[in-house]
Order: structure tokens, then sequence, then C-alpha cells
């Protein structure tokens, strides 16, 4: 269950058009499987009872999937590139179920 609405991930990115619908629902999708790796739960799981996310986790969500909208080329020439949006990693370094 996608913790972001196709309407406020549109809204996030400044989308105002239906064309790219698909992909955003789909980049919602892969953004959200994404963090849930690097945190080590399903985030639906985890806060099942009321789901009530919070608020960083569906900002990680939103700067990922706005993150892979934007950048769809697997190489960016030009420009120096990152490998999360700033933010993500101190999301997940947060709340991760996990250490080393």
């Amino acid at each position: 269950m996608a913790i972001v609405s196709l309407a406020d991930q549109k809204a996030f990115s400044r989308v105002d058009f239906n064309d790219d619908d698909d992909l955003i629902s789909g980049q919602i999708d892969a953004a959200q499987a994404h963090l849930e790796q690097l945190l080590g739960f399903v985030i639906a799981e985890e806060f099942a009872s009321p789901l009530v996310v919070p608020d960083d986790l569906v900002g990680a969500v939103n700067l990922l999937a706005a993150h892979l909208y934007e950048n769809r080329e697997a190489s960016v020439l030009g420009v120096t590139s990152a490998e999360l949006p700033f933010g993500v990693w101190d999301v997940v370094r947060e709340r991760r179920n996990y250490s080393f």
C-alpha cells in the first residue's frame, strides 16, 4: 500500500498534467520499495494500527519519487549527481531496524 497518493506526489513535484500519472504511480511504488529495503521493514505493517505514517517517511518517499521522475536516465551529463536526494539517509539512519 502506497503511503503517498498520486495527487500528493504530483503536487510535491509540481506536475499539473495527467499524461505521466502511470509513470508517477510506478515511481511512488519504486521509491517506497527502495526506502523499505533501506529501513528493513514494510512501512504499512510497521505503522498498521491505525495507519498513521510519520511525516519524515512520507517526505522521504516524496523525495525519492520526485528524484526518479526528474532523473529517468541511468547517467546524467553536465551536472553533479548524488546517490540519494538530500535528507533521505537522515530518515533511514533514524528509523531503520538494523545497524552495522
